[in-house]
């Protein structure tokens, strides 16, 4: 966030700030028990309420923020994968499906499937459609493995 914002925010509101500590630090002196913490919680809710941040701009957010680790961590597994790929190893399993594990990533699908399910460092990063990246991937750990 921007700190003029926050300065701003800060210089127009600054009598409900200082009046919402005083209210909480008198709370948590003489209440000593789960109301006093459901005072602090009305308060700080009342808060940010006030200020004008809503719930919904918060989600949004934290879900791009989550969108943005997602696509650098896919960026970061594609890199690895051609990194990694002389490394892989394959297992096949009896009912069609494999494995490839390398020391950064795990891809499992099935054979002639066009989706596979990758984890990066232990992390699932969803359903991936095959590319040239991920067959040519796929047969290099095939040749590892024989």
């Amino acid at each position: 966030m921007n700190v003029d914002v926050w300065v701003e925010f800060l210089k127009s509101n600054w009598l409900v700030i200082v009046v919402a500590l005083v209210v909480l630090f008198v709370v948590l002196n003489f209440v000593k028990t789960v109301v006093k913490w459901a005072l602090v919680l009305v308060i700080a809710a009342f808060v940010i309420i006030y200020s004008g941040i809503e719930l919904k701009d918060i989600g949004e957010a934290v879900t791009a923020v989550k969108d943005q680790a997602v696509t650098i961590s896919k960026n970061e597994a594609l890199n690895m994968l051609k990194d990694e790929a002389g490394e892989a190893k394959m297992t096949s399993n009896a009912d069609g499906t494999f494995t490839i594990t390398t020391p950064n990533l795990e891809v499992t699908g099935s054979q002639g499937a066009d989706k596979v399910k990758v984890s990066f460092h232990g992390v699932p990063l969803g359903e991936w459609s095959m590319n040239d990246t991920l067959e040519a991937f796929i047969q290099e750990a095939s040749r590892n493995s024989k």
